[in-house]
């Protein structure tokens, strides 16, 4: 049974994720300073570093909280009564919605992306290192099961399901930032660059759509 000190932190630590989560949700990634992080947890700035070590550890367990949510998503969106068209149609609506739900997220996941796995790495702590790549696979398994039962009884033209699988999850994460840009561009007839009017709904159909088409649905 753990000490009243090492369950005192591991609170500690929950609180401080928990923060994070709440300012990236209220303003986004890039305007939750570690300041008012430890302010709203009530501790000095110089005390978050003594529970992680680095402000890029804080980020990428507050990522994790936001995979443990989705997981539980993605796992109440699927439904052995339906087809496997069907359950591939579910996961890619309930994966588009909370994208669009926690634009948070999106700038989180794509932030973490963006690195080189090596370097991330190199800013983490093992076990937080397990906790993000454990989040991110229970997410993907989701997916990865129905490609793999639907290529299994032909309804889907797919070889290898954890690759298109991992594809269709950074597919999704992409397009659903075009939501969070809320614009598209385009060239008007006089050559002028024009911007137009992107709509969530949009972009949640071009999602499953999307995802059908990358696993090629048979229609025979």
């Amino acid at each position: 049974m753990a000490s009243q000190p090492v369950l005192a932190r591991r609170e500690r630590e929950r609180n401080l994720v928990r923060a994070t989560r709440a300012l990236f949700d209220e303003r986004g990634m890039q305007d939750a300073p570690m300041e008012e992080i430890a302010r709203a947890v009530g501790i000095a700035r110089g005390l978050i570093y003594r529970h992680f070590a680095s402000k890029e550890e804080l980020y990428v367990l507050t990522v994790t909280d936001y995979l443990d949510e989705l997981d539980a998503v993605l796992r109440d969106a699927r439904s052995e009564t339906f087809d496997h068209v069907a359950q591939l149609v579910a996961w890619g609506t309930a994966y588009t919605g909370f994208c669009l739900r926690y634009p948070a997220f999106l700038d989180c996941t794509l932030s973490i992306m963006r690195r080189p796995a090596r370097d991330l790495r190199e800013t983490v702590s093992d076990s937080v290192w397990l906790r993000l790549g454990q989040g991110i696979a229970r997410c993907v398994a989701h997916v990865s099961d129905i490609l793999r039962e639907g290529a299994r009884d032909g309804t889907f033209t797919v070889e290898d399901p954890d690759y298109v699988a991992n594809v269709l999850w950074t597919q999704i994460l992409g397009t659903s930032h075009r939501a969070r840009i809320t614009v598209g561009i385009r060239r008007a007839a006089s050559g002028v660059p024009e911007l137009f009017k992107v709509e969530p709904e949009q972009i949640a159909r071009t999602c499953v759509e999307s995802a059908l088409a990358t696993v090629g649905v048979r229609t025979s």
